[in-house]
């Protein structure tokens, strides 16, 4: 038997009845170790609201935590702020267990796309953006959000308790048995949900501006996601962290990539690092066999300077370094400066192959590519640092 589950009030007559995924550590390639949460609210008041379900297998834990507030059956909505399956996978069950409540959804793309995950056998009402819903004392708008980062996305908001229930956005993939931002302290929330922000949002940060500008005019206290913690200490820090994150504007800072077979591109990694150094801008060395490709994106979020090695391995770059540079292609950052290096035997194809990458992210090359034959020599590793300052120092001048 389970112990009994909870519900927490996270405002008058406003509860949190989600699930906690304490031992979820891999989400579509990007790494949680904090676990997740999925986060549903249940608002009382003449017209009972579920806002959001939650992912299917933590259907009947959210169900449980409902039950020990009031009879599911009471409830009158069910708002779907977002089709995915993380979200909207428990439906089928709520669904079931609410039989006189409306489904809400924004319209065309959640009614589409809630048809086609689970069948058009729902009592749905799909709402446009700006659209209002009466429950009683609340009166709840709705805001599309499309492309942040789906589609169909779109937030929900309650004057009367100053909160918006923002679904992905502000989210964090973390864990806790705390529900608050305050709770658990800013520096990990803040972590959190910049790594989040880095694998699932970045490609969307012009539809992130846009968002931040629809939500411009509305007063909330409390910011409630469907992953992660509550903001309600800390709801303009991260309002401005996603006002720097969306702009694309980058930091004086490098990172420098690689993966290495008989350490000539770990060297030269190592010298493109100290290149930087001297040149006084900040910098870090990830090796693609200690660190996950999502932990690197999270640097990448900040950073300018993108610094990415392979030697040749059959005819092209290591497979470690292109998994990571398709992952990065795919998250689009922009405006960045690219220096691909590496070593080789007899064929240059592996750094030829990362400088056709970075090229592809639209990076910036001034240094061309960084070549150096079969095994480092302390000439050849001085001739690496001498054309990364070359090249990075006017650029780094010009930035001050």
């Amino acid at each position: 038997m389970m112990a009994m589950l909870r519900a927490a009030e996270v405002k008058p007559d406003v509860w949190w009845v989600g699930g906690i995924d304490w031992n979820e550590r891999n989400f579509h390639g990007y790494t949680t170790e904090r676990g997740s949460t999925y986060n549903a609210y249940l608002i009382l008041d003449e017209k009972t609201t579920l806002v959001d379900t939650c992912k299917g297998g933590f259907a009947q834990e959210m169900m449980e935590r409902i039950r020990t507030i009031i009879d599911p059956a009471e409830i009158s909505y069910i708002i779907a702020n977002h089709v995915e399956m993380d979200h909207s996978g428990a439906l089928p069950v709520v669904a079931k267990a609410c039989p006189n409540a409306q489904i809400v959804c924004s319209s065309p793309q959640g009614l589409k796309g809630l048809s086609a995950h689970y069948g058009e056998n729902f009592n749905f009402l799909p709402v446009k953006s700006g659209a209002t819903l009466s429950i009683g004392k609340r009166t709840l708008q709705f805001v599309h959000t499309p492309m942040v980062h789906w589609p169909d996305n779109m937030v929900t908001y309650s004057a009367y308790d100053k909160v918006l229930f923002s679904n992905d956005a502000f989210g964090q993939h973390f864990a806790s048995s705390k529900r608050f931002d305050d709770e658990v302290g800013l520096p990990e929330v803040m972590a959190q949900a910049k790594k989040y922000y880095a694998n699932i949002v970045m490609p969307y940060g012009k539809n992130v501006r846009a968002a931040l500008d629809g939500l411009a005019g509305l007063e909330f206290d409390m910011i409630a996601p469907s992953h992660g913690v509550i903001w309600r200490s800390h709801v303009k820090d991260v309002l401005e962290k996603y006002a720097l994150w969306c702009s694309g504007e980058a930091e004086e800072y490098a990172l420098v990539i690689y993966d290495s077979m008989w350490h000539t591109t770990e060297a030269m990694a190592r010298a493109i690092t100290e290149a930087f150094m001297e040149v006084g801008i900040p910098a870090r060395l990830f090796d693609l066999k200690a660190n996950h490709m999502s932990d690197i994106m999270t640097e990448v979020l900040s950073a300018r300077y993108i610094a990415v090695g392979s030697p040749t391995l059959n005819k092209q770059m290591m497979p470690t370094v292109a998994a990571f540079l398709c992952y990065m292609k795919g998250l689009a950052p922009e405006g960045r400066v690219g220096i691909p290096f590496g070593s080789y035997g007899w064929m240059q194809a592996g750094p030829k192959d990362v400088a056709a990458a970075l090229e592809a992210c639209k990076f910036q090359l001034p240094c061309g590519v960084i070549t150096h034959q079969w095994v480092e020599t302390p000439e050849g590793l001085d001739a690496v640092r001498d054309a990364v300052m070359a090249a990075i120092g006017p650029l780094h001048d010009e930035a001050r």
